[in-house]
């Protein structure tokens, strides 16, 4: 692995240029801290959002499905947040060490931190060595089948920054890994892995199919010239029908989920207020699709980043249908 990167322009005060402004990060970090947490993509916290919505998801629906809440889901709840954070911190710095010479010719990413010179190849490596080992830390306070399945997590996270490569497909390899956290919470909580689980999972990999799309529309020019594949490009002008049926796939195999994790305990109030979740977060990426604009890249990184509260929505009822 070759650690000779761009030498960082002094006048350059290392701000990425798709980050939020006025993000904690370039305000409060110490300077020193910044490049890697920028690499880690702190300074954008809409990723670890979409990577812990689909945990919380798992937990509150295995929490419907044996009716059996227990105090240590409390310490589920809270080390999904954690190690959201850290594994996607850590996944984001595998994907710029294998993308980092596709970065440095693409307008958005190439102030990324290292085709900008701002953090060497063997920085980031021992930087995502780190925040794997605290993320297996905590992994370790889990269940025996949990942990299993949080160690196979590493498989899609190893390939996903490859398959731009060799897919038209990247975002479904997205999906893969940014969904697991559905199978781990439910299996942490259970102690093993059921079918709404898996339908939860999959409802999971139609909604990054329907935001990833969205979001890799911003870079369809650069990635044309450079050779990069997406299923932004593959659906071109169609792409409005395609997530579409993202939609409808999302809230169909949600629905699905839910039904079989609340039939067996939960009350028929329970189970009604839950199957709400699915259909409201169909009517939020509707609205979405009213205002998609593939023309507009700060429309599609506008769009892609209120998927956090597309996603917070069913995870309100489920939460709600404990309660009942």
């Amino acid at each position: 692995m070759q650690d000779d990167v761009p030498s960082p322009d002094p006048s350059d005060d290392g701000i990425v240029a798709d980050a939020y402004s006025d993000n904690w990060v370039d305000r409060y970090a110490p300077a020193k801290t910044r490049p890697f947490l920028r690499l880690s993509r702190a300074d954008r916290p809409i990723g670890t959002w979409l990577l812990l919505l689909p945990c919380w998801w798992g937990l509150s629906l295995a929490m419907l499905y044996d009716g059996q809440p227990k105090w240590f889901d409390l310490w589920i709840f809270v080390g999904c947040a954690i190690g959201s954070f850290l594994m996607r911190g850590a996944g984001c710095t595998w994907n710029d060490i294998s993308d980092r010479d596709i970065d440095a010719q693409v307008a958005r990413t190439r102030s990324r931190p290292i085709p900008s010179g701002q953090v060497s190849v063997k920085g980031a490596v021992l930087w995502m060595a780190l925040q794997a080992l605290i993320s297996f830390a905590i992994l370790l306070t889990f269940n025996a089948a949990a942990i299993r399945l949080g160690v196979l997590a590493l498989i899609p996270v190893a390939i996903y920054p490859f398959a731009k490569r060799f897919t038209w497909w990247p975002q479904a390899f997205l999906g893969l890994a940014f969904n697991w956290g559905a199978l781990l919470a439910w299996t942490a909580h259970t102690g093993r892995l059921d079918a709404p689980a898996v339908v939860l999972y999959l409802a999971g990999i139609a909604w990054t199919l329907f935001y990833d799309t969205i979001y890799a529309h911003q870079d369809t020019e650069d990635d044309a010239l450079i050779g990069v594949k997406s299923t932004a490009r593959l659906f071109g002008e169609n792409s409005g029908k395609w997530l579409r049926r993202f939609l409808m796939g999302t809230v169909g195999l949600m629905g699905i989920a839910v039904v079989y994790a609340a039939v067996p305990n939960a009350s028929v109030l329970a189970l009604a207020v839950a199957i709400c979740g699915p259909w409201a977060m169909g009517w939020h990426m509707a609205w979405q699709l009213r205002g998609l604009d593939i023309n507009n890249a700060e429309k599609m990184l506008q769009l892609f980043r209120v998927n956090r509260d597309t996603g917070m929505i069913p995870l309100l009822f489920f939460a709600a249908a404990l309660l009942l």
